[in-house]
């Protein structure tokens, strides 16, 4: 079995997919509904936003997803998704994180 990191946006898409063929579960509901307040931009854009983070070091697609669903605007934002595997992020790339979240907002 593998595992895919998926954004919010990229959720509300399948299980906006999904309810179209059948009554949502009342998880899948409480998912849906969340997705549908906090995703902030679409889900196409969320893969692209994914893969370009992803490029830069040291932004795994966990970080990435991360990233796209909190759409951080201030610095201490960003070192904040990476605290908890204690991975140090210089403000050049995190400049270059905002940067890119900003081409998306």
């Amino acid at each position: 079995m593998s595992e895919e990191f998926l954004t919010l946006a990229e959720i509300k898409e399948l299980l906006d997919k999904e309810q179209k063929k059948r009554e949502l579960t009342s998880e899948q509901n409480f998912a849906h509904e969340h997705a549908k307040q906090f995703s902030k931009i679409s889900a196409k854009d969320a893969k692209t936003l994914v893969k370009e983070l992803t490029k830069i070091e040291p932004v795994t697609p966990h970080h990435a997803c991360k990233l796209v669903d909190l759409m951080p605007q201030f610095p201490e934002e960003v070192r904040a998704v990476f605290l908890k595997e204690r991975v140090t992020v210089d403000e050049e790339t995190i400049e270059k994180i905002l940067e890119k979240i900003r081409e998306y907002l």
